[in-house]
């Protein structure tokens, strides 16, 4: 009695919880695909403009990427430190990188995402649809493209009208670990689940930090959602991979591969290395915590419950079974491990010699 009474409890939390969930009905669409409330079925025709107009033929490229990233700055911009101090601190999820791309697309942070910006504005204006809900959706939908990602959550219904965030809101990676921990504490993020968020950098390249070598690649395998960058910015910077020293960048392990002074600090310092070596043998865990943490992003600044679960639209990612690996020509010596706790996990290693990365086209 007592169990069913506990069971009934949790049901009850959970549907709760549920995003709109005392509306669900489910209903069929006109290309005859079926979800579980109507307004979803325009998402289908959004995704068809996607993959066509960004994605490449639903390929996992540097539109993914570009994706993601405007996804993290419209989405970070939050702040409840900023509105208890009495200033406005940002809607977060709101889409105001889009709306009101004539100031926020000063910050120095958002530098080179006019292009998606612009893309982006184009599709939702053509579908009728918020621009705070296409950011969400296009960094969904990418991932998706993406073999061994997770399917990421997406809700619909955000604001049409947004007000333009407040800068200095975006971490940036020329920033300290200490700034981006306490930046993304103050927008409700855990150190932990800021390494989980930067699980996007094993689909992403460069553009802007480094002109020399635009295209570099942070890891081994940008066209695979694996855990080859948690291992790869553990390895000993050898070399710079362009003719000159970028931006917040810092020697890399392999040639043409790009890292970011931030991703090399947070992958050493105690307050995240741990979890950081934790990702690097687990891609289960990788891709779990990367969709829960997504999923906390993306719902910042709204009111779940007002949401409509359309992640039904979202298409589900192919299969990875690649083994996590150290590079060729790389040992278990060359790995920098920083977790007090716990030993680098064993890994076999690639073989052949120490490759070169080839950039992406962006």
């Amino acid at each position: 009695m007592r169990f069913a009474a506990l069971v009934s409890l949790v049901a009850a939390s959970v549907a709760i919880a549920s995003p709109a969930a005392h509306l669900k009905k489910r209903a069929s669409c006109p290309g005859g695909q079926t979800v579980d409330d109507a307004q979803c079925c325009i998402w289908f025709d959004v995704l068809d403009d996607l993959q066509t107009k960004l994605f490449n033929g639903a390929k996992c490229e540097n539109g993914v990427h570009k994706a993601l990233r405007l996804q993290f700055h419209d989405s970070i911009g939050f702040s409840p430190a900023l509105t208890a101090s009495g200033q406005f601190g940002g809607g977060g999820s709101d889409g105001s990188i889009i709306e009101h791309a004539d100031v926020e697309l000063t910050f120095p942070p958002n530098g080179n995402l006019g292009g998606i910006v612009a893309s982006e504005r184009s599709i939702a204006l053509a579908h009728n649809v918020s621009f705070a809900d296409m950011i969400q959706f296009a960094a969904a939908a990418g991932v998706a493209n993406c073999p061994g990602a997770p399917r990421l959550e997406f809700l619909a219904g955000r604001p049409f009208t947004s007000q333009a965030s407040p800068p200095g809101l975006v971490p940036g990676p020329g920033n300290t670990v200490t700034s981006i921990l306490n930046r993304m504490a103050d927008a409700g993020f855990s150190a932990d689940e800021t390494v989980d968020l930067l699980a996007s950098h094993s689909i992403a390249a460069q553009q802007g930090l480094n002109a020399g070598i635009a295209g570099s690649p942070f890891d081994s395998t940008p066209d695979r959602f694996d855990t080859q960058f948690f291992i790869e910015t553990l390895l000993k910077g050898v070399l710079n991979p362009g003719p000159t020293t970028g931006f917040a960048e810092v020697l890399s392990p392999l040639p043409g591969e790009f890292r970011m002074q931030s991703d090399f600090a947070i992958a050493r310092d105690p307050r995240t290395s741990c979890r950081w070596q934790e990702l690097a043998d687990n891609p289960q865990l990788m891709r779990t915590a990367f969709r829960t943490a997504m999923a906390k992003l993306a719902a910042l600044g709204n009111d779940r419950s007002s949401l409509v679960d359309c992640s039904s639209v979202i298409p589900n990612p192919a299969d990875d079974d690649t083994e996590p690996t150290l590079p060729g020509g790389k040992v278990a010596d060359d790995i920098e491990g920083s977790c007090a706790a716990t030993p680098f996990p064993v890994l076999p290693i690639a073989p052949g010699p120490t490759p070169t990365i080839p950039a992406v086209v962006i």
